[in-house]
């Protein structure tokens, strides 16, 4: 088997939409279930990803997040593991304000707090907390991931894109570059072959970000 059959995928994975996502209205922890819109794009995601054939599930325990994995899973016949350390950021006194809200009451914090990893937004979590949780259990979820498996992390924006950012060595200053994950959008990460060169500690590389569609194979001068 080629080394490139052995690779493990991350694919992680946004919940789909919510009331409070519609209203543009911070929900960090609060558990916020999918509506109607979100039901039916985890629908049309899951059947999509299940070309990816996942091998694993794992889903935050908040309501939109297991909902969404839970839909997947179910189309491909897998259990659900369940982490909450997969949960969305922390916001503190943010948790339930609109983005105007938050400006208006508290303007500096929340223009640092994209590109700062030591802001406690609403006096919560930094980004960097987050993605210390996050990437623990992604780790644990790919302690039972086989050679050529594909892990699927349905979790939320925040988290997912703060484990991403250590997942591909950025440092947090760097975060920022990477765009919103759009609800039910999901991220590709391909495992890094034995002949890939490497960073030290680098073991995953970006296929696709912020996608409705399955990678498509591409031929390049690195393979």
């Amino acid at each position: 088997m080629s080394s490139r059959m052995n690779s493990r995928r991350i694919v992680l994975w946004r919940h789909g939409q919510t009331e409070w996502n519609a209203e543009s209205r911070h929900q960090g922890q609060t558990d916020i279930p999918l509506n109607e819109v979100g039901r039916e794009q985890a629908r049309h995601a899951a059947q999509t990803l299940l070309a990816m054939k996942p091998t694993h599930v794992i889903a935050s325990d908040l309501q939109r997040a297991y909902e969404t994995g839970k839909t997947l899973a179910d189309l491909a016949g897998i259990n659900l593991a369940v982490d909450p350390d997969l949960r969305e950021t922390f916001a503190g006194t943010w948790q339930g304000l609109t983005r105007s809200e938050i400006i208006a009451t508290d303007p500096e914090d929340y223009a640092a707090w994209g590109g700062d990893s030591d802001i406690r937004p609403g006096g919560g979590e930094t980004r960097w907390e987050v993605s210390e949780r996050v990437i623990r259990a992604i780790e644990k979820g790919l302690a039972n991931v086989p050679p050529g498996g594909t892990l699927v992390v349905a979790s939320h924006g925040g988290a997912l894109r703060s484990a991403l950012g250590r997942l591909l060595g950025l440092a947090p200053t760097q975060w920022t570059i990477l765009g919103v994950l759009a609800n039910a959008q999901w991220s590709v990460l391909s495992e890094l072959d034995e002949n890939m060169p490497k960073l030290p500690e680098l073991k995953w590389r970006l296929q696709e970000y912020n996608a409705g569609s399955i990678p498509e194979p591409a031929i390049g001068d690195d393979k």
